[in-house]
């Protein structure tokens, strides 16, 4: 496999392909280099990582449905915050904090794709459920892969292209020559999402929620009236997640809302508003000609977008059969052959088997605990516990070789497959139906999804420490504390968010509970429909999902992404929108400047100022969240502008719901444009100047 055009520049040159009879790799630290690896400050700074991003990863991920990429901002990060020292950090000690802060993305990433369903279905989780099915699932996604990290890592060197692991690898290497203007420009960026999302979020100085139908005056309300309605999300975090996604996957995200809400949305409502009994699915009382465009979108349309996911996630795992199959036989490979502890060199050593052994039996004894205290019932616990070791077993090598060749983990598929497989054993054990059999379907999924999340990731973390040279041992270990830090993080996160907003609201014109626009977390409706589907006896528009799942085949026959379009047509249009105006106000930055170096450098911004303002606005987004709780007395109040002004005459309330809020927001989104441009600028000047340097 061939490197990178400008891969060769900061590692070796044999780093990225096969190596020849008799040759050997020699990292940028070789084996006999004794520099700080572990220390406090490596491992501090690591845990802080661990939970900014992962109260930032999982607000984001609920809201959007997309995770934030943590990797390559916490590389990015450790090498800014390593300058600040007398000592400056040293090449491995910033590749343990990456490697310790990234379990924040991984646990997350396991997290909202099941947890969001027990809330949603209202099977009330703990704390304690939410954390220790995070932690197990994770504990388990390690030692299942450290038996494999000397095939993949080093035997099949070169021949894998580890994209996201090449990425991160440049940035921590070119690090240790660079002045760390890109940690200022994250920084920069974090702190104008901060302010940004505080001001509208909170503060509430203007309607963030720009409508046609308030807009564009009369005409806005005849189109509103047959049911077409164009909405934009004004935020920060919606702006920056476009930024970093691309013109083209926003592109297609747009347009699943556009078939959503600009087509099929008028359309149910051309052929129902004559009616007068309802459509289907029965259950929904209301008749479509006294729905608005947000009720048909999710009452109809929604559920098309669900079907469209899940046959996109199936159409996934048939496409890397390939994958599967041969990966399968390396699971058992490494049950019986295992890296070992001995006196190997420092940059192939992993811990020992004993240690590994014993968390992996610890981890599957309290899965063990975690289901019994759930179901009450050993046979439930027993079947559960098997599921989950049997699949995270099976499944850990694929999501590692996905990661290793395409950096894709197909973790979503295999999650629905776990969660069936799970809901048919649990059935068979006389549990449909049953509240707890929903329940132990879901964390068993959590565990597994988690398991297959940080196993994927952290191939990628065995390998930019085998290109730089770390300690195999050294970043297994510390792992396990980045994991359990995040899994108490994401406990903490989802609960706040979860009381805060809710994930289901109740529509006041129909009295049924829907999903809160707030906070629409798409895996975990998806997972929710298909556990109540098998599970609960719940009748289903079921010829709603056929047909988003027969726009998901025509879409991968016309090659363009299904998963993506089928998100599209699942979340809001507000949403998508302002994800698509992100990605393309990037777009035109990027391609602004006078010579093609200074064009290039702009590009380059992109990354660091969309993880910026995703981070701030998650972090502010979070921390509000906790300030609204009543269980704190809801100090946020206090500062909310539109809060006090309901409670009183309310004119400013008339202006923020009307066109002058509006207007205002148009400006604001202005200035945050404006803002970005002039980071770009200045962030890629400094580039340019060191780049000269």
């Amino acid at each position: 496999m061939e490197s990178k055009p400008d891969a060769g520049k900061v590692l070796p040159a044999n780093a990225f392909r096969e190596l020849q009879p008799g040759e050997v790799y020699t990292p940028v630290v070789p084996p006999e280099d004794q520099r700080p690896e572990v220390s406090a400050r490596s491992i501090i700074i690591g845990v802080i990582m661990v939970v900014v991003f992962t109260f930032a990863a999982a607000y984001i991920g609920l809201k959007t449905g997309n995770v934030i990429e943590t990797s390559i901002p916490i590389a990015i990060l450790a090498v800014f915050l390593g300058t600040l020292f007398r000592r400056r950090s040293t090449l491995l000690e910033n590749v343990i904090i990456q490697s310790v802060g990234q379990a924040a993305g991984v646990v997350v990433a396991g997290a909202i794709f099941t947890i969001p369903a027990l809330y949603i279905l209202d099977l009330k989780p703990s704390f304690l459920q939410i954390f220790l099915s995070c932690l197990f699932g994770g504990y388990l996604g390690v030692v299942l892969l450290i038996p494999l990290r000397r095939y993949f890592v080093k035997d099949l060197h070169g021949q894998l292209p580890f994209p996201e692991g090449t990425a991160i690898a440049n940035v921590l290497a070119t690090g240790e020559k660079s002045k760390g203007s890109a940690g200022k420009v994250l920084l920069m960026a974090f702190g104008i999402g901060f302010i940004y999302d505080l001001i509208v979020e909170f503060l509430h100085l203007w309607n963030h929620h720009l409508n046609s139908k308030i807009l564009f005056g009369g005409f806005g309300e005849r189109m509103a009236d047959l049911r077409f309605e164009l909405k934009l999300n004004a935020t920060a975090v919606y702006f920056g997640l476009g930024y970093i996604i691309g013109v083209r996957y926003a592109g297609i995200i747009a347009a699943g809302s556009v078939l959503s809400m600009l087509v099929l949305v008028p359309l149910v409502y051309f052929a129902g508003h004559g009616l007068t009994v309802p459509l289907t699915p029965p259950e929904v009382g209301a008749l479509v000609a006294d729905m608005d465009a947000a009720q048909i979108f999710g009452n109809y349309v929604r559920p098309m977008g669900i079907g469209c996911i899940a046959v996109a996630g199936i159409i996934g795992i048939l496409k890397m059969w390939k994958i599967i199959v041969s990966s399968l036989s390396l699971a058992f490979k490494g049950l019986v052959g295992g890296g070992d502890g001995g006196d190997t060199v420092r940059t192939d050593r992993d811990m020992p088997p004993r240690n590994t052994f014993l968390i992996q039996i610890g981890s599957v004894v309290g899965m063990f605990l975690l289901f019994w205290y759930i179901s009450g019932q050993v046979s439930t616990a027993l079947v559960g516990t098997i599921i989950t070791f049997i699949l995270a077993f099976l499944f850990t090598p694929v999501a590692a070789r996905a990661i290793a060749i395409v950096g894709v983990n197909p973790v979503s598929g295999m999650t629905m497959l776990t969660l069936i497989i799970a809901c048919l054993a649990l059935v068979a054990t006389g549990l449909s139906g049953d509240a707890l059999g929903m329940s132990v379907a879901l964390v068993v999924g959590c565990a597994v999804c988690t398991a297959l999340s940080t196993s994927g990731a952290f191939i990628t973390d065995l390998k930019v420490g085998y290109w730089l040279g770390a300690s195999p041992y050294q970043q297994e270990r510390w792992k396990f504390l980045g994991i359990l830090i995040a899994s108490l993080c994401v406990g903490a996160v989802i609960w706040v968010l979860a009381t805060s907003y809710g994930f289901m609201i109740e529509d006041a014109a129909t009295g049924l509970m829907v999903v809160n626009p707030d906070l629409p977390a798409p895996q975990g409706n998806l997972m929710a429909t298909i556990v109540s589907s098998v599970m609960g006896g719940e009748q289903q528009a079921l010829i709603l999902f056929l047909l988003g799942g027969i726009v998901a085949v025509m879409l991968e026959m016309a090659k363009v992404p299904a998963l993506a379009f089928g998100l599209g047509m699942y979340l809001p249009i507000e949403i998508n929108m302002a994800v698509f105006f992100g990605a393309a106000v990037g777009h035109f930055i990027g391609r602004s400047g006078r010579t093609e170096a200074e064009r290039d450098a702009r590009r380059d911004q992109g990354t660091l100022i969309a993880s910026g303002l995703m981070a701030g606005a998650a972090i502010i987004g979070t921390i509000g969240a906790i300030l609204l709780l009543p269980q704190v007395r809801s100090p946020m109040l206090f500062v909310d502008i539109l809060h006090a002004s309901e409670n009183g005459a309310g004119v400013f309330a008339q202006w923020y719901e009307g066109l002058g809020g509006q207007l205002m927001s148009v400006i604001g989104l202005a200035a945050l444009v404006a803002a970005c441009f002039l980071l770009a600028k200045v962030g890629a000047r400094w580039q340019m100047d060191e780049e000269a340097e």
